[in-house]
């Protein structure tokens, strides 16, 4: 059963949504009744800017939140790229000329290879060895 994910506000499409609102009403509708009416409604420049605000203050959080976490998208490997450990072994690709990583796992049978990540720096081989409760991984090159 797949478990749903509430998208965090600093995802890439939630936030510019929230950061349109808050302009939105507080900016640009003013505006316009602004230029046709000469009426300034100064009630939807508040409610905007509590937009905006609110948007800023829980964007904060939740970046404070995820710092140093196993980022988002890393965290539900394990589910989406299973790893048996009877038809599978773990290893780590690095090209000879660029000096590209890449982790994933090939298959003992047939030799096909399933790309998880990409490998930077020690860091992220660390992390991968952690999502997959490995110990050691093999390298080939």
């Amino acid at each position: 059963m797949k478990k749903r994910v509430i998208p965090k506000i600093n995802s890439i499409h939630f936030g510019g949504k929230w950061i349109g609102l808050g302009l939105l009403i507080g900016g640009i509708i003013p505006l316009f009744v602004w230029l046709l009416f000469r009426i300034f409604l100064w009630e939807l420049c508040v409610i905007g800017g509590i937009i905006l605000v609110g948007f800023v203050v829980v964007f904060a959080i939740e970046m404070h939140q995820d710092f140093g976490k196993i980022p988002h998208y890393e965290r539900h490997l394990k589910e989406t790229i299973p790893f048996d450990p009877q038809k599978q072994y773990a290893v780590i690709r690095s090209s000879i000329c660029t000096g590209e990583k890449v982790a994933g796992f090939k298959n003992i049978e047939d030799g096909h290879f399933t790309e998880v990540m990409l490998i930077r720096t020690d860091e992220e081989e660390k992390r991968f060895k952690k999502i997959y409760n490995l110990e050691t991984v093999k390298r080939e090159y």
